[in-house]
């Protein structure tokens, strides 16, 4: 006699939300765009971006936002900031 039960599987695996993120234009090569590259692109507009909008773009929490900008200085991006009305503003100039 069999007394085994037949079980569904249970995933394990965990879904991240995603916010949608709309590619930047890609140079000729295959390899599509990376987030940090994105993020290049957001701060290197005239208007720049701000936290939010940077967050919305990446789906990433604002401790590792910040930290890629880190990452992006790093990669000899000009950072800057502006605070104006409590929003603050961030730019890049893109490396030579």
């Amino acid at each position: 006699m069999n007394t085994s039960k037949d079980k569904s599987p249970i995933s394990t695996k965990r879904t991240r939300k995603q916010a949608p993120v709309t590619a930047p234009p890609t140079s000729i090569s295959s390899k599509p765009a990376s987030k940090q590259q994105y993020l290049a692109t957001l701060l290197v507009r005239d208007e720049g971006a701000t936290l939010d909008q940077m967050i919305d773009a990446t789906g990433w929490l604002p401790h590792t936002t910040r930290a890629a900008l880190t990452g992006l200085k790093k990669k000899g991006y000009g950072i800057s900031s502006d605070k104006v009305d409590g929003v603050r503003t961030y730019r890049a100039v893109a490396p030579r």
